[in-house]
């Protein structure tokens, strides 16, 4: 089995209670299910649980380079040079990234308001960002393109493979049976 989930923001990945913070327990209702991967708790977007053990390794290990798609909301107007950064692979203080695929976007129109919103500053723009990844480094997309310039102020991953978010509310469950 495997369920999709749109993962709000300030959600630990986690089934496992911890006081004061939301965790997957309460909003996934399924028995026996895992993560496949881990969303950090600042993060927003889909995250895909399964009961098989296999398949769960499968999508969370970096060596089956299984695409993973983002949406960042960064700090400063993005010039055309970090694109090409990011595109090329980034050095960060654990080495060089793989490539990915980058491109600015306009803002999302179906995107979901966050609680709480991100900071404003008049004086300083936001430019968003999409982002394909083929590992799954600790706040690997945070670090790239903090490293280029442009400090993440919110990321929602919109796909693993071939699951896509494609209307999932924030907080909704979707169960998928084979």
């Amino acid at each position: 089995m495997i369920v999709l989930f749109n993962k709000p923001f300030q959600v630990l990945c986690q089934f496992t209670p911890k006081e004061g913070k939301a965790t997957l327990a309460d909003y996934i209702a399924v028995p026996a299910v895992y993560p496949a991967g881990r969303l950090d708790y600042d993060s927003e977007g889909l995250l895909v649980l399964t009961d098989d053990g296999r398949l769960q390794a499968q999508i969370a290990d970096p060596r089956h380079k299984l695409p993973k798609t983002y949406l960042a909301q960064v700090e400063g107007e993005l010039t055309a040079e970090a694109i090409r950064q990011l595109q090329k692979g980034v050095l960060l203080k654990d080495g060089l990234t793989r490539p990915a695929t980058a491109a600015q976007i306009p803002e999302p129109t179906w995107l979901w308001p966050r609680t709480p919103p991100i900071r404003y500053r008049a004086a300083i723009p936001t430019s968003w960002l999409e982002l394909t990844i083929t590992e799954g480094r600790n706040r690997q997309v945070r670090r790239m393109t903090a490293a280029v310039g442009f400090p993440t102020l919110r990321l929602i991953r919109t796909r693993i493979g071939h699951w896509a978010l494609d209307g999932l509310a924030v907080g909704q469950v979707n169960v998928l049976t084979p």
